[in-house]
């Protein structure tokens, strides 16, 4: 992926805006498409944490990470796999945060346009770290397309094939729905579970295991999985 740098400048400390605008997006139409997350994520000057965590300083934090907020057990578990709010994962996260996190508490379909992401994004950079100033710190850039192409999507499964082949899954992933902290994959959409599945499949997500089961996962395997997991109540 091409990294465009920002303009080099410094932000408050107190976290005020600053003028310029970030490369990738405009922080101004940003601020008017975050009427969308504002009733649950404050942001800014004096945000704390409310239905979700406050957004200040999000970029290069990880996942889970401010004291005081009742994370999900899934974005907990995704923090203890290394999850880091990059700008990639953030763009893949309101894109759609079930691509991410399956269990997530956030109730937001996510932003569907690219040019829309790009510009909440660029207005959460506001207010995080300066990526000129720190070295770690990625610039804000348009980011990979993080979805599954419409004709993997259209895959009709096979569920009988699924059942054959979920041998493995149900080693860990009970078949009878419990989550005795492996998450349960029962009665999943087949959409969310292909997605989730690609993901994995091609690191978006990362967990050691599922990276590796996913990745010898053909296109058809995955729709049968996913085909037969739907049918179980």
């Amino acid at each position: 992926m091409i990294r465009r740098l920002l303009p080099a400048a410094v932000l408050a400390a107190c976290l005020a805006p600053s003028a310029g605008a970030e490369v990738g997006g405009d922080p101004d139409r940003g601020q008017e498409l975050y009427v969308y997350c504002s009733g649950c994520h404050q942001v800014g000057r004096g945000a704390e944490n409310g239905i979700g965590p406050h957004l200040n300083n999000i970029f290069d934090r990880g996942a889970a990470a401010l004291d005081g907020f009742r994370y999900s057990d899934d974005l907990q578990r995704a923090a203890r796999n290394g999850l880091i709010w990059d700008y990639d994962n953030l763009d893949a996260y309101i894109e759609n945060p079930q691509i991410l996190v399956s269990g997530t508490r956030m109730s937001f379909d996510g932003f569907e346009d690219q040019q829309d992401r790009d510009d909440v994004i660029a207005y959460l950079r506001r207010y995080s770290a300066d990526p000129s100033n720190i070295p770690e710190a990625a610039p804000t850039a348009r980011a990979l397309d993080h979805g599954v192409a419409p004709e993997v999507l259209a895959i009709v499964g096979d569920p009988a094939y699924g059942e054959f082949l979920a041998s493995e899954c149900t080693s860990c992933h009970q078949a009878s729905g419990t989550d005795s902290g492996i998450p349960s994959i029962t009665n999943w959409p087949v959409d969310t579970f292909v997605i989730a599945m690609h993901a994995y499949k091609n690191g978006r997500r990362t967990h050691q295991v599922m990276n590796m089961m996913a990745g010898r996962l053909s296109d058809e395997e995955i729709a049968a999985l996913a085909a037969y997991f739907a049918t179980i109540e």
